[in-house]
């Protein structure tokens, strides 16, 4: 179950979210009183409440907005639960002094904006003293080994209990809580007004993540990246397992580069079965890799993980996706001749898509020229790869029959920026663009105006993620349902 967090500084707007978050599906709320302005009136706020209602009023110290008298703040929750309101929150230091009353459920809560203490099993114990029905307990997640220890936490206490973790590292805490027993989890009303840090809108959990789907045998997956946010990966992945009706969850997981050891350690501990690997792990995963085909191999970066029976085995999809856009733009195959064998690449970026573009391209019998904005990468790619360098400002004077943006430049929000000037593409070149956030992008736009070949970054984007759901499931993948999700988020984010 999701609990929906309304907090408004009017009883008729905090009356009529209500009532529309009923509407939409939701099945419990929190009105949080300390973000009313003036006097609070419960018995509006609890009559006729269309669903069962968690009253709470946080103190600063616990990440409200109440800054009145104690007396005060006890006073209105004393009231609530005269008012007969469906569950009460009380924190650790006021539970005990304000006892159970009618058929009131008690929740006693922690909240630690800064760190996941390290006595997790202490701090539970410490609530349990206070006649809980619920605990919940929040903090701040400073590594993912937080997310590990919380919800192994939530899974043995024998008191219900609600784990959280805040922030961003703390996400899959919030998509996971029903998986490992939790009563319910938080979402806010919407994705502008998160009443706290990390939490999700009540849309993106039911619509993206279908949380109330999610039970014990739900297998996990994920991207890891650092940082996380830009990535529409959870989108299309999860789009395609609810088409296909899996119970499989896709999530994203922001993982530090110093984390990514210990995550991939105990991720078997979260129930993940697959990851996608982004911006900066791609190398940075090989030396936990127990397996890796030969692709992984001469590339040296791995895009997707396959967690099988205690293994890890790489693979990279980059790979596959790239060659077989440009192979797509250059006519096809034909026969035993492929249409990049002889062509001159340019290839701007020696990060993890440069490397499987470059890798591919030289396989398949093209010359490729790598330039890089930090030259000693180029000339370290260049060196594994047996292939020519230049320098960065020395791009343009490559005659190039394929141009290939490996940067993040021209990724949104800096959409005005292109890695390569505008008069210096012509017409026969082919023009690829991995960036897909804006699909037409400044080089694509440049391109498609020189009346140049061009392959947007979607069009890579959406065949290597239906080579990792084929991996991960063992079916193809979705591709136009992949590239109808990506094209109509890309597009509603211009608004």
């Amino acid at each position: 179950m999701i609990c929906v967090s309304i907090g408004r500084s009017r009883h008729k707007m905090v009356l009529a979210e209500h009532r529309h978050l009923v509407e939409q599906g939701a099945k419990m709320v929190e009105l949080r009183l300390d973000y009313i302005r003036g006097d609070v009136n419960i018995p509006r706020l609890l009559a006729d409440r269309p669903c069962p209602t968690l009253i709470s009023c946080r103190r600063e110290i616990d990440g409200g907005r109440f800054t009145g008298d104690e007396q005060q703040r006890q006073l209105l929750l004393r009231t609530a639960i005269a008012e007969g309101v469906d569950y009460i929150d009380l924190e650790e230091d006021i539970a005990g002094s304000i006892p159970r009353f009618g058929k009131t459920k008690r929740v006693v809560s922690l909240h630690d904006f800064r760190k996941t203490p390290d006595d997790l099993d202490e701090v539970h114990r410490r609530l349990s003293r206070f006649d809980p029905d619920i605990i919940k307990i929040a903090t701040m997640a400073n590594r993912p080994h937080d997310n590990v220890r919380m919800l192994d936490l939530v899974r043995r206490s024998e008191i219900p209990t609600v784990g959280l973790c805040m922030g961003d590292i703390g996400v899959p805490t919030r998509i996971l809580a029903g998986r490992f027993g939790a009563p319910f989890t938080f979402a806010t009303f919407s994705h502008e007004r998160s009443l706290a840090p990390g939490q999700l809108s009540f849309d993106e959990m039911v619509q993206t993540y279908h949380y109330d789907q999610i039970n014990e045998q739900t297998e996990v997956y994920g991207v890891i990246a650092d940082p996380i946010g830009h990535s529409l990966s959870p989108l299309i992945h999860n789009a395609a397992f609810a088409e296909r009706g899996m119970n499989r969850i896709y999530l994203p997981m922001r993982v530090p580069r110093e984390d990514v050891r210990t995550f991939l350690a105990e991720a078997d501990q979260l129930g993940v079965k697959g990851l996608s690997v982004t911006i900066p792990h791609k190398e940075a995963v090989l030396e936990m890799l127990t397996g890796s085909d030969g692709i992984v191999q001469g590339i040296g970066a791995c895009n997707t993980i396959v967690f099988q029976e205690g293994e890890r085995i790489g693979y990279n999809t980059d790979y596959r996706a790239a060659m077989e856009s440009l192979e797509e733009a250059l006519g096809g195959v034909q026969g035993d001749r492929n249409p990049l064998v002889g062509k001159t690449a340019l290839v701007l970026g020696a990060g993890g898509v440069g490397k499987a573009i470059a890798f591919g391209l030289i396989r398949r019998g093209a010359t490729v020229i790598l330039t890089d904005g930090q030259t000693r990468i180029a000339e370290r790619l260049a060196a594994r790869l047996q292939c020519q360098t230049i320098d960065w400002p020395k791009r343009h004077t490559v005659s190039a029959d394929i141009l290939i943006n490996g940067t993040p430049i021209g990724m949104h929000p800096n959409v005005d920026e292109t890695p390569f000037p505008k008069h210096h593409l012509r017409p026969a070149m082919v023009v690829f663009d991995a960036v897909y956030n804006p699909e037409s992008t400044l080089l694509v736009k440049d391109a498609r105006s020189r009346n140049c070949r061009v392959v947007t970054g979607v069009d890579m984007f959406v065949r290597q993620a239906c080579l990792q759901f084929k991996l991960f499931t063992g079916e193809d993948g979705p591709a136009e349902t992949m590239r109808e999700v990506i094209r109509r988020t890309i597009a509603a984010a211009r608004y």
